[in-house]
């Protein structure tokens, strides 16, 4: 297999490289010493120049002013945007806009995409359900009003959906335009609305990250949504699922090669009996088996991206590669996270040294969309149903 990327890919890299290169990790309160959230919403100037930068739009078609590029580059572009924790929804908002412009009503995906592109609208999605174990879909029920249905006032609701149940831990649900809220149908079928967030029934608890960032539980109680808002086109959920799991990869990715990197300079510096302590051959060691675990999780990474990007067939569906990335994204990034902090001993827990902020972010996505064990599990049914060989 080839992973060589395209021209197109590797000038979007350039791109992101430039934008987050005026990022600080530490621009906000320390999740540590703050109470609440570290601030009230994301981190608008730099959702600005990403806009700026066309990388808002990297992902849309260029019917709708973008660029029209595949996963992959995606992908890249969260690599680098998780070096500097930047603090952007990037990857809800990329995926559901791809999502809607493969899957969803062409005339809403000309209404919401160019405005998008340019930033002025937010996506985000509720993929957690009501616990962060359960599918999410089963969260919430939707059904569709028959044509006699229409309630009285003059208001002809008849092909509405219909949606009740919660949805939690939805990143930045305060700031988004539209809630992406994957739902069932009464037949099993899963459905996915694009809900505006003040819309008639919504109603927003506030939650706080393991990173400190404003999230929220999404209560939706007979909410009215029009039919050509809600994507009933069989596969689009799981392609999101898919899809946010492999970029929630390619974060712990970035964020991981960072942190070794950090790791390199400090014990590079750091003398013990007068030599640096990277020179002791615990100290190498541990910083070789991290090495390895981003190479391993690098290339799995690249394996479900591809996968996702070209629909190319597999021994198993492409589920199974997706659970094969976040496997080793989830132990991976822990185990490079918990190594440093190590490393840099009691240094690594100072408050106005950002490592801690990276150990937070870490911790995040390794639980985000489930845990290594959860991903395991998905990947034993599936070996199940797919015999190998």
């Amino acid at each position: 297999m080839d992973f060589t990327f395209t021209e197109e890919q590797q000038a979007a890299v350039e791109a992101a490289k430039a934008v987050f290169s005026g990022v600080a990790p530490d621009a906000v309160p320390s999740p540590a010493l703050s109470r609440g959230a570290v601030a009230e919403e994301f981190d608008r100037p730099l959702w600005a120049k990403l806009a700026e930068s066309d990388l808002l739009s990297l992902v849309i078609d260029p019917q709708h002013g973008g660029a029209g590029l595949d996963p992959i580059a995606l992908c890249l572009v969260l690599r680098e945007a998780a070096k500097v924790l930047a603090r952007v929804p990037l990857l809800e908002s990329s995926a559901v806009a791809m999502t809607l412009q493969r899957y969803g009503d062409a005339e809403l995906a000309r209404d919401l995409l160019p405005a998008a592109g340019r930033g002025e609208l937010v996506f985000t999605v509720g993929a957690n359900g009501r616990t962060g174990h359960d599918p999410a879909e089963l969260a919430v029920t939707a059904r569709q009003e028959s044509a006699d249905s229409g309630r009285s006032g003059g208001s002809d609701r008849s092909g509405d959906w219909v949606l009740d149940g919660v949805q939690t831990g939805v990143p930045w649900a305060q700031n988004a335009d539209r809630i992406a809220v994957p739902a069932h149908t009464g037949e099993g079928h899963a459905v996915l609305a694009l809900v505006p967030r003040t819309h008639t029934g919504i109603t927003l608890a506030e939650q706080i990250s393991t990173s400190g960032e404003r999230f929220a539980e999404v209560h939706l109680d007979s909410v009215h949504i029009e039919a050509r808002a809600v994507i009933t086109a069989e596969g689009a959920w799981a392609w999101l699922r898919d899809l946010l799991t492999t970029g929630t990869c390619a974060l712990a990715l970035g964020l991981g090669e960072r942190v070794l990197a950090m790791t390199s300079q400090y014990t590079g510096k750091r003398e013990q009996f007068g030599f640096p302590v990277a020179t002791f051959q615990a100290v190498a060691v541990q910083a070789a088996d991290r090495y390895i675990d981003l190479r391993a999780m690098e290339a799995t990474l690249w394996q479900a991206a591809w996968r996702i990007s070209t629909g190319a067939g597999g021994a198993l569906p492409v589920t199974g590669d997706v659970a094969v990335a976040k496997i080793w994204a989830a132990d991976g990034v822990r185990r490079v996270v918990q190594t440093a902090q190590h490393l840099h001993g009691g240094f690594g827990a100072d408050t106005d040294y950002p490592l801690h902020r990276y150990h937070a972010w870490a911790k995040q996505l390794e639980l985000s969309l489930g845990p290594a064990a959860a991903h395991e599990e998905t990947l034993g049914d599936l070996l199940a149903a797919h015999p190998l060989g």
